[in-house]
């Protein structure tokens, strides 16, 4: 009789760590495809940034076909990792481009190049809270992949810790941006 129950127990206890795992993977997935939508919507944005500027900064082409090029790159990435490492020198590039704002009066005090500013700026912050709450879903998740005993299940299970979506320069969207707030 008493096998039985602990059988029970043992049996009910890794299905609770089955299921909690279960729940934390399905978190970290959503959370990616949160990000996701978020850096989509920036893709999105840069090439109407890239003509808006174009219009005025006609001497300015090799900024531009490298802002180009990398936002290509940064779509093709699938890797957590190489995404980040990627989306990290898009907006080394964007900041590039802003910048030569500076140089253009008329494009700083264009309408549609100051709503696309609005839009980027909007955008990088819902990115930036988008990878948070996916970082903070990989640290559970992984945290419970790690520690024991829920590490015992994950293994025969075969459920494996993720990566975090690294990206140092949550700051594009107060850096150069901010400045183009008003016109001058």
């Amino acid at each position: 009789m008493y096998m039985i129950i602990i059988s029970l127990a043992i049996a009910g206890a890794i299905v609770v760590l089955y299921n909690r795992l279960v729940r934390a993977r399905n978190r970290v997935d959503t959370a990616w495809s949160d990000v996701d939508v978020q850096l989509q919507r920036r893709h999105d944005l840069v090439p109407r940034l890239v003509t808006a500027v174009d219009a005025y900064a006609k001497y300015e082409r090799a900024t531009l076909e490298a802002v180009a090029e990398l936002r290509a790159e940064a779509m093709r990435q699938t890797d957590v990792d190489a995404k980040g490492k990627a989306e990290e020198e898009l907006s080394a590039g964007m900041h590039k481009l802003i910048a030569l704002a500076e140089s253009y009066p008329d494009l700083k005090a264009n309408e549609n190049f100051l709503n696309l500013q609005n839009e980027l700026v909007e955008t990088e912050n819902y990115l930036q809270f988008a990878r948070r709450y996916y970082n903070g879903s990989v640290r559970e998740y992984n945290t419970m992949t790690e520690s024991v005993p829920s590490n015992v299940i994950a293994g025969i299970f075969g459920f494996s810790g993720r990566s975090f979506f690294q990206k140092a320069s949550d700051d594009i969207a107060s850096v150069p941006l901010a400045r183009f707030g008003s016109v001058e």
